[in-house]
């Protein structure tokens, strides 16, 4: 068996949790010690060895993805992690997948859902391996209540496991959902298996213009041509050798902070209210509070928020408008607005920079750099810097004089110097890095070597 994890999405409707350079699937969310990511690499592992797992993703998240696997183990790089040059939905990613594949039982899982129970999905998918020969499987979800922020499935025909599909449905009104939860429909999931032989053939049959594509062995050609097209609407719903198998898995999508609010139920108080910090409720129920700082949070005589504190941004919405939180996102990418992709820590391929203070003529940086790894060999000409080594040992090569700089010591390097900074050692290097001058724009970079190009 082989599986395929889709892990290119966006998230935006959990902004500002989740960013356009750093998505929800990427987060490690309050209570968990690894991110969504990280936990569907280990449900693909009860299936299959790493070898046999590969990752479709896109250019600005593939750093991201290589670091979350190397948090999980020693041989990473036999994670197949395959980039797309562009993104063009689902069908083509899995389709080029499948290429590489070329032949077995083929499960694609998202990265971005939450499910606790692993080994009970890992039974379900067993359970439906024997009739991927004949019918390209999604799985679905029961419905817990009628929810117009997923697409629905009307199951048919009986098989030996689940149904044949007689139709989907797209995200319906209130009242028409509670119509589909009534006559039984599944909530769609976005999770297939199939065998990557009749998959092939089902995509030449009814995707002809994404099976054209890829017959060039140019990737960046295969994808410049290929439709933006999903594989619900390019090829599901096409075929007539689809079916539909029932999760009794745990699941949630975690596509809006209403279904977050539900995926946290255990935490309410007795006012059923959530919170993730220190928090006082006073004639207020219903409200989810979810801040990154530590601070005490006062919700008097409101019901039904969500008040999301990301230092950067504060999100407050009322809990049944929460899908409506994309349209903020948009917002901000019509102005420009870096906050729309970026969080306070924005992650690199060493590491990681959080902004502390953020002033005219002077920033503050937190850096973390993870072992074994170093900035490029740089200078600046506007700007001085002033590291201070708050854990670890620090080597500094500063117009190439190579010293250590170890915890509660610092180090200048004025404008115009030549520096790099490394991690030697075996646990993660944090330094306080204060930047001085008249233009402290991420521009004013000469990189004269670079281990990340």
């Amino acid at each position: 068996m082989k599986t395929i994890i889709l892990a290119g999405g966006s998230g935006t409707r959990l902004w500002p949790l989740s960013r356009g350079k750093y998505p929800k699937q990427f987060l490690k969310l309050k209570g968990f010690d690894k991110s969504l990511f990280q936990m569907t690499v280990e449900r693909c592992q009860k299936l299959c060895d790493l070898s046999d797992i590969y990752v479709l993703t896109v250019k600005d998240y593939e750093f991201i993805v290589r670091l979350q696997i190397e948090g999980l183990c020693d041989v990473a790089d036999s994670v197949h992690i395959l980039v797309e040059p562009q993104p063009k939905n689902t069908l083509p990613a899995i389709y080029n997948a499948v290429k590489e594949i070329k032949s077995g039982t083929v499960v694609v899982m998202t990265s971005d859902h939450l499910i606790k129970d692993s080994d009970t999905l890992v039974r379900d998918i067993r359970s439906g391996e024997g009739l991927t020969k004949d019918y390209i499987f999604t799985f679905g979800i029961k419905p817990a209540a009628p929810e117009t922020g997923f697409g629905y499935i009307a199951p048919g025909e009986p098989l030996a496991v689940g149904n044949k599909i007689k139709e989907f449905k797209e995200k319906p009104d209130f009242e028409t959902a509670k119509q589909y939860v009534e006559q039984g429909y599944y909530w769609n999931s976005g999770m297939f298996m199939f065998e990557a032989g009749m998959f092939t053939n089902e995509v030449r049959d009814h995707a002809p213009d994404v099976y054209a594509a890829f017959e060039s062995a140019d990737i960046e050609q295969s994808f410049k041509y290929a439709p933006n097209i999903s594989i619900d609407y390019g090829l599901m719903e096409k075929s007539p050798r689809t079916a539909v198998f029932p999760l009794t898995s745990d699941w949630d999508d975690l596509g809006s902070f209403y279904t977050f609010y539900d995926t946290f139920a255990a935490n309410k108080d007795e006012s059923d209210n959530i919170s993730f910090g220190e928090g006082i409720f006073i004639g207020a129920s219903d409200n989810l509070v979810y801040p990154t700082k530590e601070k005490i949070y006062t919700l008097v005589g409101v019901n039904g928020l969500v008040v999301v504190d990301q230092g950067d941004a504060l999100l407050i919405a009322d809990k049944r408008h929460t899908q409506d939180v994309k349209q903020v996102v948009s917002m901000l990418k019509e102005r420009n607005d870096k906050r729309a992709d970026l969080h306070l820590t924005e992650y690199r391929p060493w590491g990681s920079v959080t902004v502390l203070e953020n002033g005219q003529f002077h920033k503050i940086n937190r850096l973390t750099v993870l072992q074994g790894k170093q900035l490029s060999y740089q200078m600046h000409y506007h700007r001085s810097e002033h590291w201070v080594v708050v854990s670890g040992t620090a080597t500094v090569i500063a117009d190439d004089i190579t010293r250590m700089v170890r915890s509660n010591e610092s180090i200048f390097i004025p404008a115009g110097g030549k520096h790099r900074l490394r991690n030697d050692g075996k646990l993660p290097l944090e330094v306080i890095e204060v930047q001085s001058g008249q233009y402290l724009g991420e521009d004013d970079i000469v990189r004269f070597e670079d281990d990340w190009k």
